[in-house]
């Protein structure tokens, strides 16, 4: 079949093509005995077949970018995952410092360590302490400034 119809991908189960011959519409398919027919059509036959070309072409498009193209094993997955796994020697190391983190924050005073505690641990806002502990809120803010600035000292 001759005529003007831009070249595109189509879907290897698509059975007819559509073409445009001097201002006429046509569609041709193979019938059940294989020999090629062809028929003319309307322009609004032809636009509905013509925007369901386009409409399969997305969805192949598409359906091809998610398509798993090797095998899937527990380390590839592992390499794509979100939240990876961390291996052994990650986990110790941040266990010591996490350890590190709890002892030097003993080492502060008493008010400072319980304020960074409820503003850090317990997710507290400054308002929700300075209520708690029944003072004012820049306070509790110049209590946990310090706080990180004798942690910083601690560190160093």
């Amino acid at each position: 079949m001759k005529g003007n119809h831009p070249k595109r991908r189509r879907d290897k189960y698509n059975p007819y093509k559509i073409c445009e011959k001097d201002g006429h519409y046509y569609i041709s398919f193979k019938d059940s005995q294989k020999m090629e027919c062809e028929f003319e059509i309307p322009y609004h036959l032809y636009e509905a077949f013509n925007s369901f070309e386009l409409e399969d072409l997305v969805y192949l498009n598409a359906w091809e970018r998610h398509y798993e193209r090797e095998e899937v094993w527990e380390s590839t997955l592992n390499a794509r995952a979100v939240h990876k796994p961390e291996n052994l020697e990650d986990i110790v190391l941040k266990k010591i410092q996490i350890e590190n983190l709890h002892s030097a924050i003993k080492q502060l005073p008493e008010i400072q360590q319980r304020r960074m505690e409820m503003y850090y641990f317990e997710d507290m806002t400054y308002e929700q302490i300075a209520k708690r502990e029944m003072c004012s809120k820049v306070a509790i803010k110049y209590s946990v400034t310090r706080a990180i600035e004798n942690l910083k000292k601690y560190f160093n």
